[in-house]
């Protein structure tokens, strides 16, 4: 068990905006919120949405939601021990552990390890690319006009021949032979353990944050056992071929900024373009380009939309010559054309952004680079043709259509095709195109692809349909920091009408619900606008709905309002741990849930850091004007709907009771609880007047 107080400290130091937008794009979403894709679903409407003041997130899409630790846990695919060893790692603090559960000398968890093995090996081919015996392999680098200094920027290595010479050496740093394997580092054979990767130039294979997860390596000689000429880390805990991107690391920033990403087909060619300028290559490790790859692309990009309808086709980018975009270059031959089809599989609304770069005599980057220069590269990205024309036209090229069969030839092969287009518009459009490339009648045409769409059942879809937003999705207005976009009574109850009706946790929609709920977003969020004396009085009768009776009694193990002094993620960890699994989510959804208050004279998701780093380390911030004012109105109605209730029942039972003492002494109690409703109202005027 790792002590406490140095979970804590890890938790005070994570900043969950910069470990979520690793591998999410996020864009600002009203005060201190910001949502992007959910990366734990597939989705094309933003509904993931992060708090990092408060160190949680949640999505509205799929219910997931948590601290930073949940975060890593659900990302990473580890433990809650082993996401604090990893964050641990990362912000270089020493964890202790309790007595008696100390681990082994190897101290940290097993993906750390892996980690760490990974980045020794990486270590070590670096250190043997300028050997004797690495001469093949800076030939092969020199050959493809690379020099000394570029191959040092992509990480480029040699992996000496021979049977263990990485094996060694990370037995020497201290790694078993078992994290070797794990690793993909080594394979068992019967003479003992053994290097994977033998006589080979290696290039490392890292995640969005620079950690290397495994390796890519090309053959250099004849006698080599293995006669792929490249060879990838087998699946491992940290790499799944499928879920990497080689040079992710390098192009990240620039895909973010720029909307754009050029997938090639190489290690090589990834080195080309960015030395060429194109800042935004990446390429797939030793499989097509798959439905999880596009994940990966579409968080990053971050899907548009422009009022009610989602713009899935290329946009314009401000300051860039090209559109936001997806350009694959696939060599012009049979093998380039079967990939570019395999590509039809993704889903419509990625495909309509994705385009094909194919050079002239169907060189791929790198050796057009050689032949013709950088400006030759960045002009292929910049002809690339979208990828529906450049399937659709390949299929017709192959026919002679001046004459009668080539046409019909022609129809036969591209009505499959456009038949494939799952949007309805754009299937309909292409079917017009490919009728006048092809020269027959547009009834022709559309006969032929209206029967091959029924017999691949392929299901209809309208990419530019209106789409329903969730509460996180839809834009918050900012307006000047300490004015209030919701002066407008209007304004305010619309935000507060559509938080009750976009909230997952309780359908109903009415005053008395829409007031706990407000009240209990703003004791989450900002704790210290709510009146200690004031919330003292609130008992459990002040609560009508369920989920907020329990909340308070929640709020109430947690130790009740946080004191000043007490951080910002330590005070959300207390109230989840005492809220438990049921509340988690209904926490979670309730921290990041837009209130209608004005923009902070400074962005509490902007405050500044502790000396740890995180966020969360930053004590619970003094409420605004505004915050302590909005808390006060809702704590007031929750106190008057309180006595109002204890009076009606007070008055049902005074009803029912004969004349005597305990009529009168009922009587005296509905008094006393109707005067100091009165002094209430008499407060609550004073506080708004003042």
């Amino acid at each position: 068990m790792i002590l406490k107080e140095d979970v804590e400290k890890v938790r005070a130091a994570a900043d969950l905006y910069d470990i979520v937008s690793a591998s999410v794009t996020l864009k600002p979403s009203g005060t201190g919120t910001y949502v992007g894709l959910c990366p734990f679903h597939d989705e094309k409407t933003p509904s993931f949405s992060v708090r990092p003041s408060l160190g949680v997130w949640h999505c509205f899409g799929c219910g997931l939601g948590g601290d930073v630790f949940g975060y890593v846990e659900q990302r990473e695919n580890i433990d809650f021990r082993e996401a604090v060893e990893l964050l641990a790692d990362r912000y270089h603090i020493e964890l202790r552990y309790e007595a008696g559960s100390r681990r082994d000398e190897h101290a940290g968890s097993k993906r750390t390890r892996l980690l760490e093995a990974n980045e020794e090996a990486q270590r070590f081919f670096v250190s043997q690319i300028m050997s004797k015996e690495a001469l093949a392999a800076r030939k092969l680098l020199g050959g493809r006009n690379f020099s000394q200094a570029d191959c040092e920027r992509f990480g480029c290595g040699y992996a000496p021949q021979g049977w263990d010479n990485l094996v060694r050496h990370l037995a020497n740093k201290g790694f078993t032979q078992q994290e070797m394997l794990d690793a993909g580092l080594a394979r068992q054979g019967q003479r003992g353990v053994y290097d994977y990767f033998r006589g080979r130039v290696t290039w490392p294979i890292r995640d969005s944050t620079g950690r290397t997860l495994g390796f890519g390596a090309r053959k250099l000689y004849e006698d080599d056992a293995i006669a792929a000429k490249y060879i990838n880390t087998p699946d491992t805990q940290l790499y799944r071929k499928n879920q990497v991107l080689y040079g992710i690391d390098l192009a990240k920033s620039s895909i973010v900024k720029k909307r754009q990403v050029v997938i090639v087909e190489g290690y090589t060619d990834v080195m080309a373009c960015h030395l060429a300028g194109i800042d935004t290559a990446v390429a797939t490790c030793g499989t097509a380009f798959g439905a999880e790859h596009a994940k990966i692309v579409r968080r990053l990009i971050a899907d548009d939309s422009l009022g009610a309808v989602q713009l899935v086709g290329p946009l314009k980018v401000e300051g860039q010559a090209l559109s936001s975009r997806i350009v694959f270059t696939f060599d012009g031959d049979a093998a380039g054309q079967k990939a570019a089809l395999h590509a039809f599989g993704l889903d419509s609304a990625f495909l309509t952004q994705t385009f094909v770069a194919v050079a002239d005599d169907n060189l791929d980057p790198c050796d057009l680079r050689i032949e013709r220069g950088n400006e030759a590269v960045r002009s292929l990205i910049e002809r690339a043709k979208p990828l529906y024309d450049f399937v659709i036209d390949a299929a017709i090229d192959r026919f002679d259509t001046q004459y009668t069969t080539g046409q019909m030839g022609a129809v036969k092969a591209v009505a499959p095709l456009i038949a494939q287009i799952r949007d309805r518009s754009l299937h309909d459009m292409y079917t017009r195109k490919a009728a006048r490339r092809v020269g027959v009648d547009l009834d022709v045409m559309r006969r032929e692809v209206a029967s091959a769409r029924r017999r691949l059942n392929v299901r209809d879809e309208d990419a530019y349909a209106p789409r329903r937003r969730g509460g996180a999705q839809a834009a918050e207005p900012r307006g000047e920091p300490g004015r209030n976009p919701y002066e407008n009574p209007a304004a305010r109850k619309a935000l507060e009408r559509r938080d009750a009706n976009e909230q997952t946790y309780h359908r109903i929609d009415d005053a008395v619900f829409i007031c706990e709920q407000q009240f209990m977003a703003t004791l989450i969020q900002v704790p210290r606008a709510v009146d200690p004396a004031w919330f003292a009085q609130l008992t459990l009768a002040n609560f009508m709905t369920p989920v907020f009776r329990s909340l308070f009694q929640a709020i109430a193990a947690a130790g009740g309002l946080p004191s000043a002094d007490t951080p910002q993620g330590l005070w959300m960890h207390n109230l989840t741990k005492a809220g438990g699994p049921l509340l988690e989510p209904v926490i979670n959804e309730l921290a990041v849930m837009p209130l209608p208050l004005p923009a902070a004279e400074r962005d509490d998701a902007q405050a500044p850091r502790g000396e740890s780093g995180g966020a969360a380390a930053v004590q619970l911030r003094p409420a605004t004007r505004a915050e302590q004012q909005y808390a006060f109105e809702l704590l007031a109605r929750l106190l008057d709907m309180g006595f109002m209730r204890r009076i009606g029942a007070a008055k049902r039972r005074m009803a029912q009771l004969p004349d005597g003492e305990e009529k009168i002494a009922l009587l005296g109690q509905i008094t006393q609880m109707e005067t100091a409703r009165k002094d209430l109202q008499a407060q609550v005027y004073g506080n708004t007047v003042g």
